[in-house]
């Protein structure tokens, strides 16, 4: 992958990404990989040389390094921190690394710090609960101990104090601790399983020119196209709908004044997050309306 810097930044930054610190060691797949959609993982691996990542578009990314190894400095004596642990399940040997585990009398406290948003914090992501449950999947079968707690430390890097004292929901301070439902072990191995078994179908499938898998919509953050009802001259809608028709019989019965307005949906991730968008065929299909 090569680095760009468009907007000059100190060359600090810029040398920063060029000497990555991060590894999955000698594992087929990382944990923050298996929960990934295979197109992408596949579409990564292929166009590696071709990819670009700007230094302004990993500042968060700098910054949450940053934040993990400050927080290493704040470990307790029954702390283990950033251990990497690897299992092989299935003939494909899985590595994750762990941020936290806290060492008690019946069992281990995992959690993972992330440096996010409001919005991620105040929004359940199934993402986290999917990560958290491979670490503890893990944990207990290289070291056999039992895991009581999962929890997200979320580090809200847009925090601000006038939201927090008046939106509802709101975090209520600029680290909130997100406790995580733990699975049982048979439920997290076959979800590990049915991910390895999706993942070996896209790796089969880019080795011998094939079709890879589509992305679902949850993995594009696809928002559908809805139609929004609402009084001429107000900004927030009456009713949203996700048929023209429904909004039509709404229109009609909130009366004269009404308008409809179409919203149209968006692939949040392909269209501005997404590594990988400018060689998927899943996008190019999108945007030319197929």
């Amino acid at each position: 992958m090569k680095t760009t810097n468009k907007f000059n930044l100190p060359e600090t930054f810029v040398n920063i990404l060029k000497r990555p610190t991060y590894t999955k060691g000698k594992a087929n797949i990382s944990a923050t990989e298996l929960i990934n959609s295979p197109r992408i993982v596949q579409l990564k691996r292929i166009h590696d040389e071709h990819l670009e990542q700007d230094v302004a578009d990993q500042i968060w990314s700098i910054f949450g390094t940053a934040i993990h190894a400050v927080l290493e400095h704040g470990k307790g004596d029954n702390h283990i921190v950033e251990e990497r642990l690897h299992a092989v399940i299935d003939g494909w040997a899985i590595s994750g690394a762990i941020d936290l585990q806290v060492i008690e009398e019946d069992g281990i406290k995992v959690s993972d710090y992330k440096t996010t948003g409001a919005w991620s914090v105040m929004n359940e992501k199934a993402e986290w609960e999917q990560q958290l449950n491979i670490y503890a999947w893990l944990v207990e079968t290289v070291k056999q101990i039992p895991v009581k707690h999962l929890s997200i430390v979320a580090i809200i890097r847009d925090w601000n104090r006038r939201e927090a004292t008046t939106r509802e929901g709101y975090p209520e301070a600029p680290v909130k601790e997100i406790p995580v439902l733990i699975w049982s072990y048979e439920v997290r191995t076959q979800f590990i399983k049915d991910r390895i078994h999706e993942h070996a179908a896209a790796s089969l499938s880019a080795e011998t020119n094939g079709d890879l898998p589509l992305c679902t919509p949850e993995q594009m953050w696809e928002k559908p196209t809805t139609w929004a009802v609402r009084k001429v001259g107000n900004v927030r809608a009456k009713h949203i709908c996700y048929t023209e028709e429904d909004a039509e019989e709404k229109a009609q019965a909130a009366g004269k004044g009404h308008v409809i307005e179409v919203r149209p949906g968006e692939r949040t991730r392909c269209a501005q997050y997404c590594q990988v968008s400018s060689f998927c065929g899943q996008w190019k299909d999108y945007n030319s309306g197929e």
